[in-house]
């Protein structure tokens, strides 16, 4: 059972090329007690443990005794660009969903992957610089929304009212497409992640930090009846980490792509393609050629999209309210989609 749930949960994938050799890197910013001081502040005292059992209130006190002790430690890995194997183990707790008429698939479960709490640390300070830089250089899409400080759900969600009004006053018809993509954090390549992070110029010790990060972990899982032994896994940007959505939003900023009168957001791994014209009808030929254009690019990275979950709405003024229900469905992939008053 252990073996199955290991292959369901993180499937086996093609290697990746291993970090450069360790060394230095000479443009490295010198780590602070401030940036330490920053990350550990937003760390919760309720956080669940991750394999080595310390709760985060264990550093906070360490820290605030001696501040030069955890400098001491992390500013030689962020000079070398290196997340060291110690940090990469992790526990994941493995839950039954409920209601399922049986558990004898693997599927039946989910799991809550648990990271040592001294790891998130360093990644939260790593997290921040990649952050700044990836900004800096314009990384990151403007109408990526979540994981991002200063853009939430409620972002995501006002502009798409905003435009879709917007588009409304022509009086033109306004239809949403929505789509998730299937299984997206476990699906990210770190070579095509890399690629991404050098072609935009992000810092050589970032990027050798995070191929090293993402490389050469491992997981016990938890369950009854669990032999309790490690196991080596590929996981694609780890769950529970606090820079995995970062480095997910990355990896996917290039899907992105301007629509003439019409506009696309992205809340982490849901898409949302909006359009506007003269008729429910030509927005759905519209949408169809740009779902077919977004799936081809998000292919080029190893991500599909999940058909079960595809939403369609025809948004409609206050005076088209007592108007005849839109019929305009959609196909995609090969199933129909009628248009919804809501999605989820």
């Amino acid at each position: 059972m252990n073996n199955v749930l290991l292959e369901h949960f993180f499937p086996p994938k093609e290697p990746f090329s291993p970090p450069p050799r360790l060394r230095p890197h000479k443009s490295t910013p010198a780590l602070t007690t401030d940036e330490i001081a920053a990350a550990l502040s937003k760390c919760s005292p309720t956080s669940a443990l991750g394999p080595d059992g310390l709760p985060y209130s264990t550093w906070k006190q360490v820290n605030k005794i001696n501040p030069s002790i955890l400098l001491q430690i992390l500013a030689p890995l962020v000079l070398l660009g290196y997340h060291p194997a110690s940090l990469k183990s992790s526990n994941g707790v493995v839950l039954d969903k409920p209601g399922k008429p049986s558990y004898e698939s693997p599927s039946s479960y989910r799991i809550i992957v648990l990271i040592r709490t001294f790891s998130k640390i360093l990644e939260r300070i790593i997290a921040a610089r990649l952050l700044a830089a990836a900004r800096l250089r314009g990384l990151s899409h403007p109408n990526q929304c979540a994981s991002l400080p200063g853009l939430s759900t409620y972002d995501a969600c006002l502009t798409l009212t905003n435009d879709v009004k917007t588009l409304q006053r022509p009086h033109l018809k306004v239809s949403s497409l929505f789509l998730d993509i299937k299984a997206g954090f476990d699906n990210v390549d770190n070579n095509t992640l890399a690629r991404i992070l050098r072609e935009g110029g992000i810092p050589p010790y970032l990027v050798s930090w995070v191929l090293s990060f993402l490389g050469e972990r491992s997981c016990t899982l938890i369950f009854q009846g669990a032999p309790g032994t490690p196991a080596p896994v590929n996981v694609g940007a780890p769950q529970g980490s606090p820079i995995s959505p970062l480095l997910f939003l990355l990896y996917l900023a290039p899907l992105h792509f301007g629509i003439p009168r019409g506009l696309m957001i992205s809340y982490l791994d849901d898409f949302a393609l909006t359009v506007a014209s003269l008729s429910y009808r030509g927005n759905i030929r519209r949408l169809q050629e740009l779902f077919a254009k977004l799936e081809r690019k998000a292919s080029r990275v190893g991500f599909s999209f999940s058909v079960a979950k595809t939403g369609l709405i025809h948004w409609r003024t206050p005076s088209q309210r007592h108007s005849p229900k839109c019929a305009s469905p959609i196909q995609v992939k090969g199933e129909m989609f009628h248009p919804s008053n809501s999605v989820q």
